[in-house]
């Protein structure tokens, strides 16, 4: 079972990179009292490292306590009762009612076995290189929200790859890494598949999607049904100076947009789930109430935060998609 990792990247020394894994791997119970650590020689060769930058690793944990030396034997497990607490980044995108199911189900699946800071990029890419610049080697996990910027792999792949979780969206360029993510192109699809039957009443489908937050994925599966299915369709990027057709049906990702939208309705008198249809992303307790229930396509927020602190704390790494489900009511 590894032990020791070093990144050669992270801004970590090494030697304090070497007493971190120790620290984690007794946190996480792969090494227990009495157990062997790899020897100087062995941690050198393997990491390309001078045995000094070993030895100040070893020398610190010795004076801490953790571990002891046997003269021509080795270092050993000398102690797991240490004062030692991870501290985990969170970089979101922004603050939300979901994100905050999010954040709020994490913690509490977390057990104060952690110290937990979080921060927030609001979809701006300079922030989001900024805060990850200064956090990294600061923190034993680092679990990141990167929407859809532009070079945000890149940026994130600065960071201790073993120590990095992927969180809500996902892509090509960082499938190696642990997440607990929306399918955005299927969820959609499958969603608006289900929904078929109560879709047929009506003669068009529009989508709202002003692609600065949203993810792509929720245009390409939207397309991809309307494309499937012969469904007449449009996409715009904003709900302004329009007037609703009879027979349309919209898709909204923004709650901004959902107020619009009913507001224009009120304007023309139509009835929603007759004159024309919403369905809305992301369900939120409002929505099982506003104009007598509004349809959703919507993911487990608070699950998705239990996932994520269970494969942290049992050290997997996984990509898991998390559950997405179509809630049905009268505006459809």
């Amino acid at each position: 079972m590894k032990i020791i990792s070093i990144d050669y990247n992270s801004a970590l020394p090494k030697y304090k990179q070497i007493v971190l894994s120790v620290e984690v791997a007794i946190a996480e119970q792969r090494l227990k009292r009495g157990d062997k650590l790899p020897s100087v020689n062995k941690v050198s060769l393997e990491f390309s490292i001078s045995r000094d930058t070993v030895l100040l690793a070893y020398d610190e944990l010795k004076k801490r306590g953790i571990i002891y030396a046997i003269l021509g034997k080795g270092y050993y497990v000398k102690s797991v009762e240490f004062s030692f607490e991870q501290r985990f980044f969170l970089l979101f995108d922004e603050l939300n009612s979901f994100k905050e199911d999010i954040y709020t189900s994490f913690l509490e699946a977390m057990n104060n076995k952690a110290q937990i800071d979080i921060f927030f990029h609001h979809f701006n890419i300079e922030m989001f290189k900024k805060l990850i610049n200064e956090s990294n080697g600061n923190y034993s996990k680092y679990i990141i929200m990167p929407t859809n910027l532009v070079s945000a792999a890149s940026i994130i792949k600065t960071l201790p790859k073993q120590d990095v979780y992927v969180l809500d969206q996902t892509n090509s360029e960082l499938k190696d890494y642990p997440s607990v993510h929306q399918n955005f192109i299927k969820d959609m699809y499958n969603a608006l598949v289900e929904a078929k039957p109560l879709l047929e009443k009506y003669q068009k489908m529009v989508l709202i999607f002003p692609g600065f937050r949203e993810p792509l994925g929720m245009k390409i599966g939207f397309e991809k049904f309307c494309v499937d299915f012969q469904i007449p369709f449009e996409i715009i990027t904003e709900f302004s100076n329009r007037e609703i057709e009879h027979g349309e049906v919209y898709v909204i990702p923004d709650d901004r947009d959902l107020v619009k939208v009913i507001e224009q309705s009120k304007k023309q008198l139509l009835q929603l789930g007759n004159d024309f249809g919403i369905i809305s992303y992301n369900e939120t307790p409002l929505k099982k109430v506003v104009e007598n229930g509004i349809t959703t396509i919507s993911t487990d927020f608070k699950a998705m935060g239990i996932i994520l602190a269970n494969m942290i704390l049992e050290n997997k790494k996984e990509q898991i998609e998390n559950e997405n489900r179509l809630i049905l009511r009268k505006s459809l």
